[in-house]
Protein backbone atom coordinates (compact mmCIF):
# COMPACT_ATOMS: atom_id res chain seq x y z
CA UNK A 1 0.00 0.00 0.00
CA UNK A 2 1.29 3.64 -0.99
CA UNK A 3 0.27 6.05 1.67
CA UNK A 4 0.65 9.83 1.04
CA UNK A 5 4.18 10.05 2.37
CA UNK A 6 5.48 7.60 -0.12
CA UNK A 7 4.67 9.35 -3.14
CA UNK A 8 5.93 12.31 -1.55
CA UNK A 9 8.99 10.65 -1.18
CA UNK A 10 8.79 9.26 -4.63
CA UNK A 11 8.88 12.62 -6.17
CA UNK A 12 12.45 13.19 -4.85
CA UNK A 13 13.66 10.16 -6.62
CA UNK A 14 11.85 10.21 -9.77
CA UNK A 15 11.29 14.28 -10.50
CA UNK A 16 13.87 16.99 -11.96
CA UNK A 17 15.11 19.43 -8.81
CA UNK A 18 13.39 22.25 -11.02
CA UNK A 19 9.98 20.37 -10.17
CA UNK A 20 7.70 21.69 -7.57
CA UNK A 21 7.06 18.62 -4.70
CA UNK A 22 4.40 18.38 -2.90
CA UNK A 23 5.96 18.52 0.45
CA UNK A 24 7.18 21.84 -0.49
CA UNK A 25 3.83 23.64 -1.32
CA UNK A 26 3.54 26.77 0.16
CA UNK A 27 -0.11 25.01 1.18
CA UNK A 28 -3.45 26.76 1.70
CA UNK A 29 -4.79 29.68 2.42
CA UNK A 30 -6.86 27.52 5.52
CA UNK A 31 -4.86 24.42 6.70
CA UNK A 32 -6.43 21.14 6.45
CA UNK A 33 -4.84 17.88 7.85
CA UNK A 34 -3.59 16.15 4.59
CA UNK A 35 -4.63 13.13 2.97
CA UNK A 36 -3.65 9.84 3.92
CA UNK A 37 -3.20 8.48 0.28
CA UNK A 38 -2.97 11.42 -1.73
CA UNK A 39 -0.29 14.40 -2.18
CA UNK A 40 -1.91 18.51 -2.08
CA UNK A 41 -2.19 18.57 -5.76
CA UNK A 42 -3.36 15.36 -6.42
CA UNK A 43 -6.08 16.43 -3.70
CA UNK A 44 -6.78 19.84 -5.63
CA UNK A 45 -7.08 17.72 -9.08
CA UNK A 46 -9.84 15.62 -7.58
CA UNK A 47 -11.49 18.79 -6.12
CA UNK A 48 -11.78 20.70 -9.31
CA UNK A 49 -13.06 17.51 -11.52
CA UNK A 50 -15.85 17.08 -8.76
CA UNK A 51 -16.87 20.59 -9.11
CA UNK A 52 -20.29 21.99 -10.39
CA UNK A 53 -17.99 24.37 -11.99
CA UNK A 54 -16.37 21.98 -13.67
CA UNK A 55 -19.38 20.18 -15.29
CA UNK A 56 -20.88 23.17 -16.54
CA UNK A 57 -17.72 23.41 -19.04
CA UNK A 58 -19.54 20.70 -21.02
CA UNK A 59 -21.61 23.21 -22.29
CA UNK A 60 -20.17 26.59 -22.71
CA UNK A 61 -19.09 27.27 -26.08
CA UNK A 62 -15.19 27.02 -27.36
CA UNK A 63 -15.32 28.94 -30.66
CA UNK A 64 -18.47 28.12 -32.49
CA UNK A 65 -21.58 29.39 -31.50
CA UNK A 66 -24.38 26.72 -31.40
CA UNK A 67 -22.61 24.30 -33.85
CA UNK A 68 -24.82 21.36 -35.07
CA UNK A 69 -22.01 18.90 -35.89
CA UNK A 70 -21.37 16.77 -32.26
CA UNK A 71 -17.75 16.69 -33.12
CA UNK A 72 -16.76 20.86 -32.37
CA UNK A 73 -14.58 21.30 -29.21
CA UNK A 74 -17.01 22.74 -25.98
CA UNK A 75 -14.96 24.39 -23.20
CA UNK A 76 -14.44 21.28 -21.38
CA UNK A 77 -13.17 19.33 -24.35
CA UNK A 78 -10.60 22.19 -25.13
CA UNK A 79 -9.54 21.71 -20.98
CA UNK A 80 -8.70 18.09 -21.19
CA UNK A 81 -6.75 18.49 -24.62
CA UNK A 82 -5.32 21.35 -22.84
CA UNK A 83 -4.52 18.67 -19.85
CA UNK A 84 -3.41 16.12 -22.01
CA UNK A 85 -0.64 18.65 -23.88
CA UNK A 86 0.42 19.70 -20.38
CA UNK A 87 0.65 16.17 -19.00
CA UNK A 88 3.06 15.42 -22.03
CA UNK A 89 5.21 18.33 -21.64
CA UNK A 90 5.47 18.15 -17.91
CA UNK A 91 6.31 14.23 -18.05
CA UNK A 92 8.98 14.67 -20.78
CA UNK A 93 10.77 17.69 -18.38
CA UNK A 94 10.47 15.80 -15.18
CA UNK A 95 8.14 18.49 -13.53
CA UNK A 96 5.03 17.93 -11.42
CA UNK A 97 2.25 15.84 -13.82
CA UNK A 98 -0.14 16.23 -10.25
CA UNK A 99 0.90 20.20 -9.92
CA UNK A 100 0.25 20.38 -14.26
CA UNK A 101 -3.02 18.38 -14.47
CA UNK A 102 -4.55 20.28 -11.35
CA UNK A 103 -3.91 23.75 -13.27
CA UNK A 104 -4.71 23.05 -16.82
CA UNK A 105 -7.93 21.15 -15.58
CA UNK A 106 -8.76 24.49 -13.55
CA UNK A 107 -7.44 27.13 -15.71
CA UNK A 108 -11.04 28.14 -17.42
CA UNK A 109 -13.44 27.39 -14.67
CA UNK A 110 -14.47 30.90 -14.49
CA UNK A 111 -15.26 31.42 -18.46
CA UNK A 112 -18.95 32.65 -19.65
CA UNK A 113 -21.21 30.94 -21.65
CA UNK A 114 -20.83 31.78 -25.71
CA UNK A 115 -16.93 31.74 -25.41
CA UNK A 116 -15.02 34.90 -25.62
CA UNK A 117 -17.97 36.79 -27.44
CA UNK A 118 -19.23 36.70 -23.69
CA UNK A 119 -16.45 37.49 -21.95
CA UNK A 120 -16.43 40.54 -24.04
CA UNK A 121 -19.78 41.68 -23.46
CA UNK A 122 -19.46 40.97 -19.93
CA UNK A 123 -16.01 42.77 -19.72
CA UNK A 124 -17.71 45.83 -21.37
CA UNK A 125 -20.65 46.21 -19.45
CA UNK A 126 -19.67 45.51 -15.78
CA UNK A 127 -17.83 47.91 -13.82
CA UNK A 128 -14.35 46.83 -13.63
CA UNK A 129 -14.10 44.67 -16.70
CA UNK A 130 -14.09 40.90 -16.96
CA UNK A 131 -11.44 38.45 -17.35
CA UNK A 132 -12.04 34.77 -17.31
CA UNK A 133 -8.73 33.78 -15.64
CA UNK A 134 -9.24 36.57 -12.64
CA UNK A 135 -12.89 34.42 -12.31
CA UNK A 136 -11.86 31.06 -12.81
CA UNK A 137 -9.33 31.70 -9.95
CA UNK A 138 -12.71 33.47 -7.47
CA UNK A 139 -14.65 30.22 -8.48
CA UNK A 140 -12.29 28.61 -7.06
CA UNK A 141 -11.32 30.56 -4.26
CA UNK A 142 -14.92 31.49 -3.23
CA UNK A 143 -18.03 30.49 -5.36
CA UNK A 144 -17.33 26.27 -5.51
CA UNK A 145 -18.45 26.37 -2.09
CA UNK A 146 -19.65 23.63 0.12
CA UNK A 147 -21.30 23.56 3.48
CA UNK A 148 -17.93 22.95 5.59
CA UNK A 149 -15.87 25.06 3.43
CA UNK A 150 -15.43 28.46 1.48
CA UNK A 151 -14.08 27.79 -1.98
CA UNK A 152 -11.99 24.61 -2.47
CA UNK A 153 -9.16 25.68 -0.50
CA UNK A 154 -6.43 25.04 -3.31
CA UNK A 155 -2.93 25.50 -3.02
CA UNK A 156 -0.95 28.62 -3.31
CA UNK A 157 0.88 27.22 -6.61
CA UNK A 158 -2.20 25.59 -8.16
CA UNK A 159 -4.12 29.09 -7.69
CA UNK A 160 -0.92 31.10 -8.91
CA UNK A 161 -1.48 28.79 -12.57
CA UNK A 162 -4.67 29.15 -13.00
CA UNK A 163 -4.33 33.38 -12.36
CA UNK A 164 -1.48 33.05 -14.65
CA UNK A 165 -2.87 30.96 -17.62
CA UNK A 166 -3.52 34.53 -19.72
CA UNK A 167 -1.88 37.69 -19.27
CA UNK A 168 1.29 39.26 -19.31
CA UNK A 169 2.33 37.88 -15.89
CA UNK A 170 4.56 34.75 -16.25
CA UNK A 171 3.42 31.42 -13.37
CA UNK A 172 5.55 31.36 -10.72
CA UNK A 173 6.19 27.63 -11.39
CA UNK A 174 7.67 25.82 -14.42
CA UNK A 175 4.26 23.64 -14.45
CA UNK A 176 2.01 26.83 -14.08
CA UNK A 177 3.77 28.33 -17.33
CA UNK A 178 3.23 24.85 -19.43
CA UNK A 179 -0.13 25.27 -18.89
CA UNK A 180 -0.04 28.93 -20.59
CA UNK A 181 2.02 27.92 -23.80
CA UNK A 182 -0.06 24.20 -23.65
CA UNK A 183 -3.29 26.30 -23.85
CA UNK A 184 -2.07 27.94 -26.76
CA UNK A 185 -0.97 25.05 -28.85
CA UNK A 186 -4.39 23.02 -27.60
CA UNK A 187 -6.69 26.06 -29.24
CA UNK A 188 -4.80 26.87 -32.05
CA UNK A 189 -4.51 23.25 -33.21
CA UNK A 190 -8.36 21.85 -32.89
CA UNK A 191 -9.85 25.36 -33.66
CA UNK A 192 -8.00 24.40 -37.26
CA UNK A 193 -9.78 21.51 -36.96
CA UNK A 194 -13.09 22.47 -36.47
CA UNK A 195 -12.63 25.45 -38.53
CA UNK A 196 -11.45 22.93 -41.48
CA UNK A 197 -14.51 20.67 -40.26
CA UNK A 198 -17.27 23.51 -40.76
CA UNK A 199 -15.56 24.37 -44.52
CA UNK A 200 -14.37 28.30 -42.78
CA UNK A 201 -11.10 27.53 -44.21
CA UNK A 202 -9.10 24.34 -45.78
CA UNK A 203 -5.85 22.80 -44.84
CA UNK A 204 -4.37 24.78 -48.00
CA UNK A 205 -5.00 28.17 -46.47
CA UNK A 206 -2.71 27.90 -43.82
CA UNK A 207 0.41 30.29 -43.66
CA UNK A 208 3.65 28.51 -45.58
CA UNK A 209 5.84 29.20 -42.86
CA UNK A 210 3.96 27.24 -39.86
CA UNK A 211 3.23 24.82 -42.12
CA UNK A 212 7.01 24.59 -43.41
CA UNK A 213 7.63 24.36 -39.49
CA UNK A 214 5.14 22.37 -37.96
CA UNK A 215 3.80 20.12 -40.71
CA UNK A 216 -0.05 20.23 -41.90
CA UNK A 217 -1.32 17.49 -40.16
CA UNK A 218 -3.44 17.56 -36.81
CA UNK A 219 -0.98 14.91 -34.94
CA UNK A 220 2.05 16.12 -36.81
CA UNK A 221 1.62 19.92 -35.53
CA UNK A 222 1.43 19.40 -31.99
CA UNK A 223 4.22 16.75 -31.95
CA UNK A 224 6.14 19.27 -33.22
CA UNK A 225 5.03 21.98 -30.90
CA UNK A 226 5.18 19.65 -28.23
CA UNK A 227 8.70 18.87 -28.93
CA UNK A 228 10.19 22.31 -29.56
CA UNK A 229 8.65 23.64 -26.26
CA UNK A 230 10.23 20.29 -24.52
CA UNK A 231 13.86 20.70 -26.30
CA UNK A 232 14.01 24.47 -25.50
CA UNK A 233 12.72 24.11 -21.56
CA UNK A 234 15.12 21.44 -20.96
CA UNK A 235 17.81 23.53 -21.27
CA UNK A 236 16.59 27.02 -19.97
CA UNK A 237 14.62 28.54 -17.01
CA UNK A 238 11.23 29.37 -18.24
CA UNK A 239 8.96 26.95 -20.62
CA UNK A 240 8.89 28.66 -24.34
CA UNK A 241 9.78 27.77 -27.61
CA UNK A 242 12.84 28.40 -29.64
CA UNK A 243 12.58 31.57 -31.67
CA UNK A 244 12.11 29.91 -34.76
CA UNK A 245 9.08 27.88 -33.56
CA UNK A 246 7.58 30.64 -31.58
CA UNK A 247 6.99 32.95 -34.23
CA UNK A 248 5.57 30.64 -36.45
CA UNK A 249 2.99 29.32 -33.83
CA UNK A 250 2.52 33.36 -33.79
CA UNK A 251 2.25 33.61 -36.82
CA UNK A 252 -0.41 30.55 -37.31
CA UNK A 253 -2.45 31.91 -33.84
CA UNK A 254 -2.60 35.72 -36.07
CA UNK A 255 -3.94 33.77 -39.51
CA UNK A 256 -6.55 32.33 -36.99
CA UNK A 257 -8.09 36.03 -35.72
CA UNK A 258 -7.97 37.18 -38.81
CA UNK A 259 -9.66 33.91 -40.54
CA UNK A 260 -11.76 31.98 -37.71
CA UNK A 261 -12.07 34.13 -34.62
CA UNK A 262 -12.76 37.43 -35.96
CA UNK A 263 -14.71 35.70 -39.32
CA UNK A 264 -18.14 36.45 -39.84
CA UNK A 265 -18.80 33.23 -41.24
CA UNK A 266 -18.14 31.49 -37.72
CA UNK A 267 -19.75 34.27 -35.74
CA UNK A 268 -22.47 35.87 -37.64
CA UNK A 269 -23.16 39.25 -36.48
CA UNK A 270 -26.98 38.69 -35.77
CA UNK A 271 -25.44 35.11 -33.77
CA UNK A 272 -23.06 38.55 -31.96
CA UNK A 273 -25.98 40.62 -31.42
CA UNK A 274 -27.68 38.03 -29.78
CA UNK A 275 -25.13 37.34 -27.53
CA UNK A 276 -25.08 40.52 -26.91
CA UNK A 277 -28.27 40.92 -26.02
CA UNK A 278 -28.75 38.24 -23.80
CA UNK A 279 -26.18 38.65 -21.62
CA UNK A 280 -26.33 42.18 -21.37
CA UNK A 281 -30.43 41.64 -20.88
CA UNK A 282 -29.60 39.22 -18.23
CA UNK A 283 -27.03 41.77 -16.21
CA UNK A 284 -29.52 44.64 -16.36
CA UNK A 285 -32.38 42.10 -15.03
CA UNK A 286 -30.65 40.85 -12.03
CA UNK A 287 -29.02 44.41 -10.80
CA UNK A 288 -32.36 46.18 -11.17
CA UNK A 289 -33.52 42.28 -9.63
CA UNK A 290 -31.15 40.98 -6.87
CA UNK A 291 -33.80 39.72 -4.85
CA UNK A 292 -34.63 37.07 -7.54
CA UNK A 293 -30.86 36.00 -7.68
CA UNK A 294 -30.31 31.93 -6.67
CA UNK A 295 -29.70 31.55 -3.20
CA UNK A 296 -25.67 30.30 -4.29
CA UNK A 297 -25.62 34.04 -5.17
CA UNK A 298 -27.99 35.98 -3.19
CA UNK A 299 -25.57 34.84 -0.07
CA UNK A 300 -22.74 36.94 -1.88
CA UNK A 301 -24.89 39.89 -1.26
CA UNK A 302 -23.84 40.01 2.19
CA UNK A 303 -19.99 40.48 1.55
CA UNK A 304 -20.18 42.00 -2.65
CA UNK A 305 -22.02 44.23 -4.32
CA UNK A 306 -24.81 43.49 -6.22
CA UNK A 307 -22.61 43.84 -9.71
CA UNK A 308 -20.54 41.60 -8.49
CA UNK A 309 -22.74 38.85 -7.67
CA UNK A 310 -24.87 39.44 -10.73
CA UNK A 311 -21.22 39.14 -12.74
CA UNK A 312 -20.27 35.80 -11.07
CA UNK A 313 -24.23 34.34 -11.68
CA UNK A 314 -24.08 35.48 -15.63
CA UNK A 315 -20.46 34.19 -15.98
CA UNK A 316 -21.27 31.03 -14.46
CA UNK A 317 -23.78 30.06 -16.82
CA UNK A 318 -23.99 27.54 -19.31
CA UNK A 319 -25.23 29.02 -23.40
CA UNK A 320 -28.41 26.97 -23.38
CA UNK A 321 -28.77 28.04 -19.12
CA UNK A 322 -28.21 31.79 -20.65
CA UNK A 323 -30.22 31.30 -23.44
CA UNK A 324 -33.59 29.49 -21.45
CA UNK A 325 -33.38 32.27 -18.61
CA UNK A 326 -33.57 35.09 -21.16
CA UNK A 327 -36.37 33.30 -23.10
CA UNK A 328 -38.53 32.55 -19.50
CA UNK A 329 -37.67 36.73 -18.19
CA UNK A 330 -38.14 38.42 -21.71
Amino acid sequence: MLYREDLEKREYEILSERAVKAAESRGRAVFEEPCRYRTDFQRDRDRIIHSKAFRRLMHKTQVFLAPEGDHYRTRLTHTLEVTQVSRTIARALGLNEDLTEAIALGHDLGHTPFGHSGEYVLDKIHPGGFRHNEQSLRVADYLESTPSRTGMNLTFEVRDGILNHSGKLPAATLEGQIVKISDRIAYINHDIDDAVRSGVITDADLPEKPVRIFGRGHRERIDSMVTSVVLFSDTHDRISMDEEHLSALNELRSFMFENVYHSTKVKKEEDLAKVETVITSLYEYYISHPDELPDDYARLLKTDSVPVAVKDYIAGMTDRYAMNLYRKIF
